[in-house]
């Protein structure tokens, strides 16, 4: 049976295929269309469907959208519509919204608009794509009876305990909100999940942090990471404020308080504008604030489920520092994070859980041990289009000691192998390296990335090795955790150690990514050192390339050494 998993209300646009239980294929719509998150989160752009990633997705299971035996769409409109609109044949919109517009029966005057939308997605995927992609659509037919519309909460916790190893965990989702739910949690047990409480809008934590995340000056629904990073310099000046604002109210409920930022800490940041001790100050208690807050829900819930393990998803578990407090707290033995925990996660959540329902009696076959979902290239393509664009390349006949020859140099490659990662991680298929030995390494790649000074960059390293360079390491292949580095090795791998003594880590073994786990080897043998500096090919704005043409035009529009591309080299 073929499930097709769909992303497309909010944003980060997705689609996965999953096959009698085993994900074939995942991707983010955003790597074929260059346009970060896929859209924007608006009403006017639900009825955008990712017919790149789906067409991707069909090309690998080598099927017509036709032969999906089931669509599984990660939101559940029914759930926002009214008693009383549910008949009715048309919507009404006012052209120029006010308070004085809005209806008390939508939580906003453009659901109408939003919900039609989601509801029209099945004539929409099927007559709606480009042309361009029509091999694996033209011919489609709206068969409605195909299609299931899963609660939005529900596929982010699918899309974690589904995939995890675990048989039964509870399964938090913190986000901004899915239809009505802002947080849930679940218990999973073999291939269900049973919800034991919710947090309903207007009350989110992932909210609140959009909140703060643009009163800093960032975009919101896209730039929260970049609060996370800038908390690192600040003081808890303000947490007294933003324990004001959330009131915990005991069974894993709480409320928040959405006062006026202003009056508690000034006038906003322009985009762009200079960075003050209060900005700095204003991240590190907010996120001082949400660590402690989680702290607080995971307590309780271990002690409602009664499980050890504890499965994680939503935008917010993307916040490895806050995971990390989870984490040492020991509250749960066992933590597992989806690496696409964001809304494009929810894709694979949904045809998860509906492949798991169509197929109720069937065992758990499938285990996310790696986040390689995406398109890769053969060396005879790569070699072909090298030749057709006249550029000058050099064959590799070992390209991971090559590429650690040059990294030992103190040289930033670009890194492009394999298949593309599913998730806003990059791991070794899609990414820019360099050596974490000189502490001007940092520095150097926000200049090449032309991002702020502030962003810290992350290490990967041996898996074998991950414990004797940082604290209490564990397997950690998907960057969703910090760890702090160890006292001895601190001065070894400066680039790497962010100013609070921490580092957002990837372990890697070899079954997870041969050639990666290679090139971390002959570093190693050629410096000590198991650690390399891993940050996402691309630049500022732009998602992670996708295509060798990406990976060629983003190397040479930036100021980095070279690209190892399949068994290819580029140098400048």
């Amino acid at each position: 049976m073929y499930t097709l998993g769909i992303n497309a209300a909010f944003h980060d646009s997705s689609a996965c295929i999953v096959k009698d239980g085993q994900l074939l294929a995942a991707a983010e719509e955003e790597r074929f269309t260059h346009i970060k998150h896929g859209k924007r989160p608006i009403p006017f752009s639900t009825y955008e469907l990712p017919f790149h990633a789906i067409h991707y997705c069909l090309q690998v299971a080598g099927i017509h959208l036709n032969d999906v035996d089931r669509i599984a769409y990660s939101f559940d409109p029914q759930l926002l519509i009214p008693k009383d609109h549910k008949q009715e044949e048309y919507i009404t919109l006012p052209f120029y919204p006010t308070a004085e517009t809005k209806s008390k029966e939508w939580i906003s005057e453009w659901d109408p608009l939003f919900l039609s939308a989601i509801l029209n997605a099945t004539g929409q995927l099927a007559d709606g794509y480009p042309h361009h992609l029509q091999k694996k659509f033209k011919g489609s037919r709206a068969e409605p009876e195909k299609w299931r519309f899963v609660q939005h909460h529900v596929a982010h916790a699918a899309s974690a305990f589904l995939a995890s190893p675990f048989e039964s965990a509870a399964v938090l989702t913190l986000d901004g909100r899915g239809e009505i739910a802002t947080t849930s949690y679940h218990v999973g047990n073999g291939s269900d999940l049973s919800r034991l409480e919710q947090v309903n809008l207007p009350h989110s934590l992932g909210l609140l942090y959009e909140r703060v995340t643009s009163h800093l000056g960032f975009l919101h629904s896209s730039d929260e990471y970049k609060v996370m990073a800038l908390a690192s310099y600040g003081k808890p000046t303000y947490v007294d404020n933003f324990r004001s604002m959330i009131r915990l109210l005991g069974n894993g409920q709480y409320e928040i308080h959405n006062d006026n930022l202003e009056q508690h800490f000034g006038p906003a940041r322009e985009r762009n504008g200079p960075f003050t001790a209060d900005h700095f100050n204003i991240a590190h208690s907010l996120q001082k604030v949400l660590e402690e807050v989680a702290v607080e829900l995971t307590d309780w819930f271990r002690k409602e489920s009664g499980e050890s393990n504890l499965c994680m998803a939503g935008g917010v578990a993307l916040n490895c520092v806050m995971n990390g407090r989870i984490r040492e707290a020991g509250i749960f033995k066992n933590i597992w994070v989806q690496p696409a925990a964001g809304d494009a996660g929810t894709a694979l959540g949904a045809a998860l859980w509906v492949d798991a329902q169509e197929r109720k009696n069937e065992p758990r076959n499938f285990f996310m041990h790696h986040a390689y979902w995406g398109p890769e290239y053969s060396d005879d393509e790569i070699e072909h289009f090298l030749k057709w664009t006249k550029t000058p390349y050099k064959k590799l006949s070992n390209p991971a000691a090559e590429a650690a020859d040059i990294l030992a140099q103190n040289k930033i490659i670009g890194w492009f192998q394999g298949r593309m990662e599913f998730g806003p991680r990059a791991l070794g298929s899609r990414s820019i390296l360099a050596s974490p030995i000189d502490a001007s390494m940092q520095a150097k790649l926000n200049e090449v990335k032309d991002r702020e000074d502030f962003r810290p960059v992350a290490p990967v390293v041996l898996e074998e090795d991950a414990a004797e360079w940082f604290e209490d390491a564990s397997v950690s292949p998907f960057m969703l955790f910090v760890y702090r580095v160890k006292a001895d090795k601190a001065d070894k791998i400066p680039a790497v150690r962010h100013v609070d003594g921490t580092a957002r880590i990837q372990t890697i073994n070899r079954q997870q990514h041969p050639l990666y786990y290679d090139l971390l080897k002959e570093f190693k043998r050629r410096t000590g050192v198991p650690v390399l500096v891993n940050t996402s090919f691309n630049t500022l704005g732009k998602p992670i390339v996708c295509t060798p043409r990406d990976a060629i035009e983003c190397f040479w529009s930036s100021p980095f050494d070279a690209l190892v591309i399949g068994s290819f080299l580029l140098e400048k």
